[in-house]
């Protein structure tokens, strides 16, 4: 008699189900939120959910590819915080990360770097704008604000 193939949810045009549920790793971590099961069995992040590191970091946002992808908030326990795009993982796209010093950074981010036009606000509240590259920005405005 053949061994039984286990069972795995899918759509009638093959695709698996997406489903919700709180999965505990190995190594402590936590995700709640949705996920499918792929062809290998193992657990895959895809659409909404949270996930917590056992050190307190917490994503919140979205999953595609068992990565963060899409529209995301990203939270240190140091309270440095990103919020913005993710493209596998890293900040990529129009975000806002801000240090636990309350200073922070509108604008654009390539792989993880402050990368093109934005907006620093100082921990005085001033705000200088420009065109950053990584850890320089030539040539950066002060933005007077009257009023």
């Amino acid at each position: 008699m053949p061994a039984e193939k286990k069972k795995e949810k899918k759509k009638e045009d093959g695709t698996p189900v997406v489903q919700s549920g709180t999965y505990i790793f190995p190594n402590g971590d936590k995700y709640v939120g949705e996920c499918i099961i792929t062809e290998a069995g193992s657990l895959e992040r895809t659409g909404r959910g949270t996930h917590t590191t056992t050190d307190g970091t917490i994503y919140e946002g979205e999953w595609s590819g068992d990565k963060m992808n899409g529209f995301g908030k990203l939270t240190h326990p140091s309270g440095a915080m990103y919020e913005g795009d993710f493209v596998n993982n890293q900040f990529h796209g129009k975000g806002k990360y801000t240090w636990p010093n309350h200073s922070f950074y509108e604008g654009q981010f390539v792989e993880n770097r402050l990368e093109g036009e934005g907006d620093f606000t100082d921990t005085e509240n001033q705000q200088w704008t420009g065109t950053f590259r990584y850890k320089a920005a030539p040539g950066l405005r002060f933005k007077l604000s009257m009023g």
